[in-house]
């Protein structure tokens, strides 16, 4: 086995790193097996596998500290790893071809998820029959909009991320005329009518309510803990004042849970305002032609649910139905369109949006390593029958 005078390159291309990651990476799994009961799947990738540092927090507190290297920091180090004990420590030949070969296919498997994590987008749509959208939305991210719905020929838009109404950043847009100055952020509530409660604003777990205008008054805010649970999502309720030059034009109550946006003049034009799902709109749109949810005969256990739907884009170059159904998707322009969930009886059918750059890589990941095995288990079994014979 070679030697290397520098010590940089005898760490990175060491055996010993080999094994210490190795078994670091069995205990970030154990540890994520165990964490997911309380933080959904969702969670624990992010929490473990998509980060550099496995943090915690001092009880009672919200101050965090490293624990533990993340998935990131352990898969980066493997790869380095592995690429540098085969350019500097192996050399290349039939004997060790296929282990060179799974090898490879290891490093293009690190990279594969290097690139989900990253690049992955995950989205609904959901779709009334006889709908039409040209967007879909995501499943855990929010955006407060601001829209000028003056000309009745289009709509101006402005969307601000959730992270800046968290963060209680002012935001001064050019298209608007007047700041959004965030006063307060649930990242999970409910609301209920406040005349419903039999204390109103004295009831237990409700929180001040500074909203002046539009239905906010009216409303109770009611903060609740985070959801992990991944057939769950948080719904959060934030304040924001509006202030233009002449002064403030009040506070709204904004939130996913208000499913109609709320109005208001200014300027001379007319406004909307609301806190919704972020959208991503496509170049093109999806029409829901008809759903079906088969059953086995006899009982109500479902047997199958699909989707017929119509694609067009906007050039008007494509224009064609699809069925999806269970294990057969939709695939247009680097985006596929899952069946998720379905409500027969209510008339709507929502598809699960996924578009992933890096999902051949896998796949290209096991064939390599396969035929690197079976390339070296062969070349063995060779040899030994030549010996026998």
């Amino acid at each position: 086995m070679a030697k290397f005078s520098h010590p940089l390159l005898s760490f990175f291309t060491s055996l010993r790193l080999t094994v210490v990651l190795l078994v670091m990476s069995l205990v970030l799994v154990f540890c994520a097996t165990i964490a997911q009961v309380n933080l959904g799947i969702y969670g624990v990738q992010e929490k473990f596998f998509r980060s550099f540092l496995v943090w915690a927090e001092f009880p009672n507190t919200k101050l965090s500290f490293p624990v533990f290297p993340g998935g990131y920091l352990i898969g980066g180090f493997l790869m380095v790893n592995l690429i540098a004990s085969h350019v500097y420590r192996f050399k290349l030949t039939w004997t060790k071809a296929g282990i060179q070969l799974t090898h490879f296919g290891l490093i293009v498997l690190l990279v594969g998820e290097l690139v989900t994590g990253l690049l992955q987008e995950d989205f609904s749509l959901r779709l009334e029959e006889g709908a039409t959208r040209n967007y879909s939305e995501s499943f855990r991210r929010n955006e407060v909009v601001i829209v000028d719905t003056t000309d009745a020929d289009y709509d101006e838009v402005v969307a601000i991320p959730e992270s800046l109404i968290a963060a209680k950043d002012t935001v001064q847009h050019g298209k608007l005329p007047f700041r959004v100055v965030p006063k307060g952020y649930f990242p999970n509530a409910n609301l209920t009518m406040l005349n419903s409660l039999p204390n109103g604003v004295a009831s237990p777990g409700v929180v001040p309510n500074p909203a002046d205008q539009g239905i906010g008054p009216r409303l109770a805010v009611m903060p609740a803990p985070i959801t992990y649970n991944d057939q769950e999502r948080n719904l959060p309720v934030a304040f924001i004042e509006l202030i233009g030059t002449d002064g403030s034009l009040g506070t709204w109550l904004v939130s996913p849970m208000l499913t109609q946006a709320q109005t208001f003049e200014h300027a001379g034009r007319t406004w909307r305002v609301s806190f919704r799902f972020e959208r991503e709109y496509k170049p093109f749109s999806l029409t829901l032609i008809e759903l079906k949810h088969d059953i086995y005969p006899g009982s109500n256990i479902p047997k199958n649910f699909s989707s017929l739907v119509r694609l067009q884009s906007e050039d008007g170059k494509e224009d064609r139905e699809s069925l999806i159904y269970m294990n057969h998707p939709l695939r247009h322009e680097g985006f596929t369109f899952y069946q998720y969930q379905m409500d027969s009886s209510n008339g709507f059918s929502v598809l699960q949006v996924v578009r992933n750059p890096g999902r051949a890589l896998p796949y290209i990941a096991c064939v390599l390593m396969s035929i690197g095995l079976l390339w070296q288990f062969m070349f063995h079994l060779t040899k030994f029958l030549r010996r026998q014979g």
